[in-house]
């Protein structure tokens, strides 16, 4: 056999590993180029889910009109006769927020142990307003689209269409009141069947609402109001409330506090803090202002109204949710 030379074999084995370097770098770069599965589940956006007091719905992302906020999901009560049902517009000044932030407005799990459905709506944003003038007009059109599409379904769902209230918070409150206080939208002309049905409601227990759109009056009420330009496209409180004379419409037509008359549904508005009417709030946005001067102009036009804060000590309620039960329990017209 013939011996073969020190420095082939040398060059042989450094061919060798060059070359086993080269697979090595091949396969490192075609990993950096893969995101770990671990790494996108870290990096992908999670979509809301319910609070874990939040029994599972019984059926979810029901679509009530075209554009993809329009989405609702349902719980039903247990029972042989129609329900009562729970309406439930969720906070986050008409620009953030969703129907999963329900276990802060309303206890589901309540509700159905007393016979009461309930529903959860989405609805449009500021962010998803181009055209609609003033933008406010899209959310809470929106709602009362829902609630229209809701007692369209009456039937199916096995719900007593006298006999919905609303539940909300922060702006999802101000919805509820809106709809509380509206003339009916109901156009009994219609041919689309949902627009035929009412948007009455039996009655509101709402959260933290503003009561008024009126800058004015929000001034008045409480000097270091901020909040609530963007319903109308004002870019901050100060244009809001040098515009307001040119808006007069629109308040007129999407204030609460406009809006109520003699004859309106019951409410019952929770707060966090006690009202100091002409102070500086804390929380200007969610102050209870809102609630006592609303309640003042109830009292002159026979409207119930309830307004429970710290130190009321007459509230037979101490949640939205007893006050619901207690109302919906009770046909329109039967005394409480």
């Amino acid at each position: 056999m013939r011996r073969k030379c020190p420095l082939f074999l040398a060059s042989c084995s450094f061919l060798g590993l060059m070359a086993v370097a080269v697979a090595v770098h091949a396969q490192n770069a075609n990993q950096k180029t893969k995101s770990p599965p671990a790494r996108q589940g870290r990096a992908a956006k999670q979509s809301p889910s319910y609070d874990a007091s939040v029994p599972t719905p019984s059926l979810t992302g029901v679509r009530y009109g075209s554009h993809e906020r329009h989405i609702l999901d349902f719980w039903r009560a247990s029972s042989d006769q129609p329900t009562p049902l729970v309406f439930v517009i969720h906070g986050g000044g008409w620009s953030g927020g969703s129907k999963e932030r329900l276990h802060r407005f309303a206890d589901t799990a309540a509700l159905l142990e007393s016979g009461i459905s309930v529903v959860a709506i989405n609805y449009r944003l500021m962010a998803h307003t181009d055209g609609v003038v003033p933008p406010v007009k899209a959310p809470l059109h929106d709602a009362a689209r829902a609630l229209q599409f809701v007692r369209s379904k009456a039937s199916e769902w096995n719900i007593d269409r006298t006999r919905i209230g609303a539940a909300g918070g922060s702006a999802g409150a101000c919805s509820g009141l809106w709809l509380t206080y509206h003339d009916d939208l109901a156009d009994p002309k219609s041919e689309d069947p949902v627009a035929r049905e009412s948007t009455r409601l039996q009655c509101a227990a709402v959260m933290g609402p503003q009561t008024t759109l009126d800058p004015k009056q929000m001034k008045e009420w409480t000097p270091n109001s901020r909040y609530g330009g963007h319903a109308f496209g004002k870019k901050n409180f100060a244009r809001f409330l040098a515009d307001r004379e040119s808006i007069l419409p629109w308040i007129a037509e999407y204030s609460p506090y406009a809006l109520v008359s003699a004859g309106d549904p019951p409410t019952c508005l929770f707060f966090n803090a006690v009202p100091a009417i002409g102070e500086d709030q804390k929380d200007p946005t969610h102050t209870a202002n809102f609630g006592v001067k609303l309640q003042e102009r109830c009292a002159k036009l026979g409207v119930d109204c309830m307004v429970v804060h710290p130190g009321v000590s007459k509230s037979s309620y101490k949640t939205p949710t007893d006050y619901l039960i207690a109302t919906l329990s009770n046909r329109p017209g039967d005394s409480r």
